[in-house]
């Protein structure tokens, strides 16, 4: 057994070696790409198949006796080297190395006794590879230094057809041939760009510098998300492909009916699938092109009568969304949907539109502005000050519960959630801990995503202290 063990490793190695990526080494970074660098043609045996119904019996027995050729995204059935009986749809099954065509001593007992009975022939066969046949980190680590070879670049931010790296220092040299890889290795890819500062440092709209590594400088994308269509110039406003599962899990606590404050909404990632999910979503982004694609989205996903877009600073929009919203509640504002009808039934009587009222109060407050949405807090001193009478207990309604996206240092420990709270009950002037978010004084804690080696992004969600809503406003 530990013969056939030794045997199997040594197969598996030798193909391995064979097809290996050839080394094309860039010294400095700055050569162009030369495709024609990586073809390479592996001398192997192939088993011709006289009869093609036993085709799939013989590869399935010489895979059993570890006789065919075991390689990833290549097929070991192949067309016959014999153009002639290529062109009549002959295979042949490519055989592993160290089978030769021209010694039977190498054949398995498989191949000798198909030999023997005349089902099978063995022939030379030249497989030819080439630059579409090898990996991204094929590639990379063909060209990169060996030094390299434990950090190639790999994560990247997909938004439409842009891939957008953040590289590090020492891999700017090779930056324009990472770039061409990343194009040819991801059809969906066609422009690959590098950021060249940090969002929320030199914009407060957190957009960033970027230089164009491969490709054309076109970043008006199109995403789908939420079952919802966004397209945006993504040198203009924030997105973040990979925040899609937060925002699908914010937009799931959202009942019909309700009404949202989102007063970092940026182009509509948790607004527009809410209106679509039957929300009444006040939008806002101080971003003046955030709101300009906001409304397109909105449009496109014909959601008008559920998503309004404010383009206004976020502190002054908490306490204006409350007002405003009391004040279209008051008017009998509301939607109105046009009746479901089906084409199966005939109605005498055409079903009468069926219509949505506003509620005088926001249910959930979303702050995806993590960098400094806690500062903002202070802003929902007095937010329903006057209004007591539309909450528990005159009513069965409850304070806003806010959800407030933040950073804080990575740790195993509770250290980062109680600082998340210290700084909460800093900015709104009630002392906070973790905890329920049900639970009076407790704030709910969701780990979101590591953004950096020592640095993740959380969640917090408290229900707004009766305190805070209903202080005195300044």
């Amino acid at each position: 057994m530990a013969l056939q063990d030794d045997q199997a490793c040594r197969e598996s190695g030798e193909e391995m070696s064979l097809l290996s990526v050839p080394v094309v080494r860039s010294a400095s970074g700055g050569a162009a790409l030369n495709r024609a660098l990586f073809s390479k043609k592996i001398g192997l045996a192939a088993a011709t198949v006289k009869d093609a119904k036993n085709i799939g019996k013989y590869r399935q027995a010489l895979q059993s006796g570890g006789e065919i050729l075991r390689a990833e995204r290549l097929s070991a059935v192949a067309p016959d080297p014999d153009k002639d009986l290529a062109a009549r749809g002959r295979k042949c099954l490519l055989l592993r190395p160290g089978i030769r065509a021209d010694d039977s001593g190498t054949w398995g007992p498989v191949l000798k006794e198909g030999v023997q009975k005349e089902d099978l022939g063995v022939v030379p066969y030249e497989l030819a590879l080439d630059y579409d046949y090898w990996t991204y980190y094929d590639v990379m680590a063909s060209i990169l230094p060996e030094e390299f070879h434990d950090d190639i670049p790999n994560g990247f931010n997909t938004v439409g057809h842009v891939a957008h790296l953040n590289l590090r220092d020492r891999f700017r040299p090779y930056k324009k041939l990472v770039g061409e890889v990343l194009v040819d290795k991801n059809p969906q890819i066609r422009t690959v760009i590098n950021k060249i500062d940090n969002v929320g440092t030199e914009s407060e709209y957190r957009t960033f510098e970027y230089e164009v590594l491969a490709g054309p400088d076109d970043l008006d994308v199109e995403v789908m998300e939420g079952g919802c269509v966004f397209r945006f110039n993504y040198a203009k406003v924030y997105w973040n492909s990979k925040l899609e599962t937060e925002h699908r899990r914010i937009i799931n606590l959202f009942k019909p009916g309700e009404v949202v404050c989102d007063v970092m909404a940026g182009i509509g990632p948790f607004a527009v699938p809410a209106g679509k999910n039957g929300v009444f979503v006040w939008a806002n982004d101080k971003n003046p092109e955030s709101h300009f694609y906001l409304k397109k989205a909105i449009e496109a996903n014909k959601v008008s009568q559920f998503v309004r877009p404010f383009n206004e600073d976020g502190r002054t929009f908490i306490r204006d969304a409350a007002d405003a919203v009391l004040e279209a509640s008051r008017n009998g504002e509301g939607a109105v949907l046009p009746p479901k009808r089906s084409p199966r039934m005939a109605l005498p009587v055409a079903p009468e539109p069926r219509r949505v009222p506003l509620p005088p109060t926001i249910s959930h407050f979303v702050m995806n502005l993590p960098a400094s949405a806690i500062t903002f807090l202070g802003s929902f001193k007095g937010v329903y000050s006057g209004s007591e009478a539309l909450f528990a207990p005159k009513t069965g309604t409850k304070p806003p519960l806010v959800h407030v996206h933040c950073f804080a240092l990575k740790s195993d420990d509770s250290v980062p959630l109680i600082d998340i709270c210290e700084r909460i009950s800093k900015e709104i002037g009630v002392t906070m801990k973790p905890g329920d978010p049900e639970v009076e004084g407790e704030v709910g804690i969701h780990d979101v995503r590591d953004v950096a080696p020592a640095k993740r992004m959380f969640c917090a969600t408290f229900r707004l202290p009766a305190e805070v809503a209903f202080a005195p406003r300044e």
